[in-house]
């Protein structure tokens, strides 16, 4: 398992493995990028295939992060760690308190979050063992992250909507849910209090029964949720769901949803392009809850929080603007944008470190 001829290793600044034979836990940790600060990310729970498809996604997503956290304009890095695991039946106090341990080798460069197999639970139980962690605030959601995560995913839909259809709102719209999971499920319920019909998907059948009851959604099944006859589709799973299988099936005029990674290669941004499919990236719109974390972190008030979020529609507007002029991908230019952030702020702190 070669790390630097990975083809998700780009320029990483640090690849650390641990495993601890008394509690079971075998993670990998990935800084990207620290020119804008500490890496921080999600830890992830997930049962990988092999472990060379652990690291390929803790690569691909801890990258990820450092594009998102300069697009939303964060003095945050890009970070990640994935614990290889069933979360439903290896998971156990022990397990997270070594994760913890990890976490707190890393002595700051990284900061974890909860992700998909963790949750604030999880989180708290590393904090008994190191500092760098987020995502802990009491407030009403109890330091969830994940309605900020839908906030920033609806507004990105509007937004779209606007852009694509010339709508002011999403009312009267269909939109196909892939995942109601914490964050697809607050997204559902923003869409159905703007008026959308919402027709979702799970491979637990007791998220899918919990939005039918509660929210009214409209239960189809998983095979059938990528190429439903909707006007967005929203991806709320595991990455890599657009591909060369599933990409000639949609029949959606966008594609705006929370998973990361969505693209599983570069091609396939072309390849929505080319069916005329508008694809927000996922980085861009589903920035909401790493804005959260970080205003947890500084203890913001909620207005300041809610209005950082909203600037998720102006940067893809941005991005929309400059694709249809440039006639581009708007993977590529919304990554364009976040490299010229990256890149402004590195020239200006390149004499603060030659000084040093």
């Amino acid at each position: 398992m070669s790390v630097f001829s990975n083809p998700a290793f780009d320029k990483h600044e640090l690849v650390s493995f641990h495993s601890d034979e008394k509690s079971g836990l075998r993670a990998i940790i990935a800084v990207h990028n620290t020119t804008l600060g500490p890496g921080v990310g999600g830890c992830r729970m997930y049962p990988y295939a092999s472990d060379a498809d652990a690291l390929h996604d803790v690569l691909r997503l801890s990258r990820g992060m450092t594009y998102k956290s300069a697009l939303a304009g964060l003095p945050l890095g890009g970070g990640k760690s994935v614990i290889i695991g069933d979360p439903h039946t290896q998971k156990s106090r022990a397990l997270m308190e070594a994760m913890g341990d990890f976490v707190n080798s890393q002595s700051g460069r990284y900061v974890a979050a909860e992700d998909s197999g963790t949750g604030v639970t999880d989180i708290r139980t590393m904090a008994g063992r190191t500092p760098y962690v987020s995502g802990l605030e009491d407030n009403e959601h109890g330091g969830d992250p994940s309605p900020s995560t839908a906030l920033g995913v609806y507004l990105g839909m509007r937004t779209a909507a606007k852009h694509r259809l010339g709508v002011g709102s999403l009312s009267g719209l269909s939109v196909a849910i892939q995942g109601l999971g914490h964050v697809g499920f607050y997204l559902a319920r923003y869409l159905v209090a703007d008026g959308a019909t919402v027709y979702g998907a799970d491979v637990n059948r007791a998220n899918l029964e919990k939005a039918v009851k509660e929210l009214g959604v409209k239960a189809v099944g998983v095979s059938e949720i990528l190429s439903m006859e909707v006007d967005i589709l929203a991806p709320c799973a595991m990455g890599a769901v657009l591909n060369d299988e599933s990409i000639p099936c949609i029949r959606a005029g966008i594609v705006a949803g929370a998973a990361n990674n969505q693209l599983a290669t570069v091609d396939d941004g072309l390849n929505l392009e080319g069916r005329g499919i508008l694809y927000c990236p996922d980085f861009l719109i589903n920035a909401g809850g790493i804005i959260d974390v970080h205003h947890q972190r500084t203890g913001s008030g909620e207005d300041v929080k809610r209005e950082h979020i909203e600037r998720i529609e102006i940067t893809l507007a941005e991005v929309l603007r400059r694709a249809d002029e440039n006639h581009g991908q708007t993977q590529l230019i919304a990554e364009s944008l976040a490299e010229e952030y990256l890149h402004r702020v590195s020239q200006r702190l390149t004499p603060l470190k030659e000084a040093c």
